[in-house]
């Protein structure tokens, strides 16, 4: 009996009509297997997953197949974005096994829910030294009916393996000018300076680099870091990764110049993204980046916003490619033959040549995915404003990718503070509200009477799993990037609510460093542990900053020292991994920078020489400040708090380490104050 039907993720629900007998991951599922002598299959994945659609249709919606995985197992399947907490732990041991990892991920438990093989995708049939789904199963079946005790003693060592991999950098120093340079040389050599990005194929979005780049930029003056930023940017912008007709970005490009991207869309990347790209506008005045924040946050809001104010979690890769079957890319790609359709001969050839689509292509069977090279000559911007918008009009006529309506907290917050500041910087209030509307789903759906935060929902009901980490601190976040733009006190409390929780329930008390879950969560095998950035930063990370920010506001210590005993990792790990710490590194720069305090007082709700003291204080580049504003003798915030007029005009205080600048009523006196 397949039990996925009454399950809220939708990757789950894609398996509820599978003949194999799915289980969610319960302990019911392990019960099972314990009375059935039988060992479990954990198949774990997500909803716009290719390989995970390719599996399932050759595998699990094989009949024979279904029929053997029956008798001789119990099948587990887990949406990944749901329950990060069982990936990591099993994606650690499928890494350390087999030097690499991925989804779909397929491993084999013990009833007690120790792994002993592992695997990613399988084919049905042999291929490229790869065994097929069938061989693995038979071979598993053999070992567990015929070499028990060697299985169980396997399992054994792989399970005492990673508890000996916890990790302890709390009690480190926090990183300072040396670490942080020691990073910007290494990411200096590790340079694409031909395509921008960091390595080779695949070449994955570094969002969270950029952002280190942009900070030590503004705090350093370092030109090289700021030049690496913006050309990695433009690129990105200019390449097939970006949709260049509908915005947003695609999860990342199977080759090194960003042509070919793997096309499913993801709420996180285009949330980190679009806060990156508003960032280098910020720093640069590029328009470029205006654009491309811009088109990305209008993406989200029109592609991703649920019915209940929330984000969805991504769009599908795969979609019907007029003929019944799906295919990847299908919804994006384009041959000259159909530009010449919607748009005639002419503006044909036109949208040819200003989109690189060639009788060749760049893609599969003769189509192109649309770029932006640099052109010389002088296009009519009128004329392709046209064409986009005739071909945008097409496209919808297009069957549309599948969309995972699931809302995941963790990736909200990241969306939060992206609309939030996206809107602030280009005097878009809806981009505002939109974020206002995520927030004010996080607290009336996903936070309990005491403050728990639940990971998921979908169409307003909320899910089962406990929010980890990553979910505390990206939600307090984006709650700290709404205070300092809509100047609403609550959500700085609300982030503090969220951080007590962490300080409480996550970190360690003794070494400072952080875990995953919470001591009071589900017991796996091990507690995860990564202070590494993989999509999105690592929840080691991200509570760093948030940290960092609320102490900034609060002056708690006890949050500001969590925060520095956290970055211990970024000293340790920032000098010899940078790509994959880049949201450490950047909080260790606002560290180094104080962060600054800014706080902006007026007359009265509304005054215009008040908002554009604030609005001069959200544009400044001071790593990681933050910003507080409001009217005079308000307790909306700590950092109001005998803040007066001056001569009855409105004021801004900066301070940073216990030290204040002289109060200006100067927009730009406070623009040189904060980098601006």
């Amino acid at each position: 009996m397949n039990r996925l039907a009454h399950e809220t993720s939708p990757y789950l629900l894609q398996h509820a009509d599978n003949p194999v007998d799915w289980w969610p991951w319960s302990t019911e599922a392990f019960d099972e297997a314990r009375a059935a002598n039988k060992p479990v299959l954990l198949s774990v994945g997500y909803s716009s997953c290719h390989w995970c659609h390719v599996m399932a249709h050759e595998s699990f919606e094989d009949r024979a197949t279904a029929d053997f995985l029956n008798e001789h197992f119990v099948s587990i399947k887990v949406d990944r974005e749901e329950r990060p907490d069982v990936d990591a732990v099993y994606m650690e041991a499928v890494q350390a096994a087999t030097g690499h990892g991925g989804w779909p991920m397929t491993v084999f438990l013990t009833p007690d829910a120790e792994p002993f093989y592992f695997g990613t995708y399988f084919p049905p049939a042999p291929r490229h030294g790869m065994p097929s789904f069938q061989q693995v199963l038979e071979g598993v079946r053999s070992a567990w009916s015929d070499r028990r005790g060697e299985v169980t003693e396997v399992a054994e060592k792989i399970v005492k393996d990673l508890a000996g991999r916890e990790i302890s950098y709390g009690d480190a120093q926090v990183p300072g000018e040396e670490e942080l340079a020691q990073a910007l040389l290494g990411l200096t050599r590790e340079y694409d300076p031909q395509r921008g990005g960091f390595g080779g194929a695949p070449k994955f979005p570094p969002s969270m680099v950029v952002e280190f780049l942009l900070r030590h930029h503004a705090r350093t003056g370092a030109e090289g870091a700021l030049q690496m930023a913006a050309d990695t940017c433009e690129r990105m912008a200019r390449g097939g990764i970006y949709d260049q007709l509908g915005g947003g970005f695609a999860r990342y490009s199977v080759d090194r110049d960003w042509v070919v991207p793997h096309f499913e869309k993801m709420l996180y990347d285009n949330a980190l993204l679009c806060r990156v790209y508003a960032h280098l506008w910020r720093a640069t005045g590029s328009e470029l980046a205006r654009r491309v924040a811009l088109e990305t946050a209008d993406f989200m809001v029109r592609e991703l916003r649920t019915n209940e104010g929330g984000f969805a979690s991504a769009l599908d890769a795969d979609s019907d490619d007029g003929t019944g079957r799906h295919v990847e890319g299908a919804y994006y790609v384009w041959t000259p033959q159909q530009l010449a359709e919607v748009l005639g001969g002419q503006d044909a050839e036109l949208a040819a040549h200003y989109f690189e689509v060639t009788e060749d292509g760049t893609f599969e069977n003769g189509s192109s995915v649309l770029q932006l090279p640099q052109h010389e000559g002088v296009f009519d911007a009128r004329k392709v404003e046209d064409i986009k918008e005739r071909l945008l009009r097409a496209r919808g006529d297009r069957a549309a990718p599948g969309r995972d309506d699931k809302v995941v907290a963790a990736w909200n917050g990241l969306a939060i503070a992206a609309l939030a500041e996206t809107g602030a910087y280009f005097d878009r209030p809806d981009l505002v509200e939109a974020a206002v509307g995520a927030a004010d789903l996080l607290v009336r759906l996903h936070l309990d009477e005491q403050a728990r935060l639940a990971r998921t929902s979908k169409d307003g009901q909320v899910g089962a799993n406990a929010g980890v980490l990553e979910d505390y601190a990206d939600v307090a976040e984006g709650f700290l990037a709404l205070a300092s733009v809509t100047g609403e006190g609550v959500w700085l409390e609300f982030a503090g609510f969220l951080l007590d929780h962490v300080l409480a329930r996550f970190v360690d008390q003794e070494s400072g460093s952080l875990y995953d879950t919470a001591a009071d969560a589900e017991k796996l095998i091990r507690r995860p542990q990564d202070p590494t950035d993989n999509a999105t930063p690592s929840g080691w990370s991200a509570a760093a900053g948030a940290l960092l920010g609320y102490a900034a506001h609060t002056g708690s210590e006890a949050h500001r020292t969590a925060a520095e005993r956290a970055l211990g990792v970024v000293k340790a790990l920032g000098p010899r991994v940078p790509r994959f710490v880049g949201w450490g590194l950047a909080v260790a720069e606002a560290l180094l920078d104080g962060p600054k305090e800014v706080a902006i007082v007026g007359p009265a709700q509304g005054d215009e020489a008040t908002k554009a003291l604030h609005r001069t204080a959200l544009l400044g580049t001071a790593p990681g400040a933050v910003v507080a504003a409001g009217t005079a003798g308000s307790d909306e915030f700590p950092l109001l708090a005998d803040r007066p007029l001056v001569d009855g005009a409105p004021a801004a205080y900066v301070c940073r380490d216990f030290t204040c600048d002289a109060p200006t009523t100067d927009p730009d006196r406070l623009r040189v104050a904060l980098g601006g």
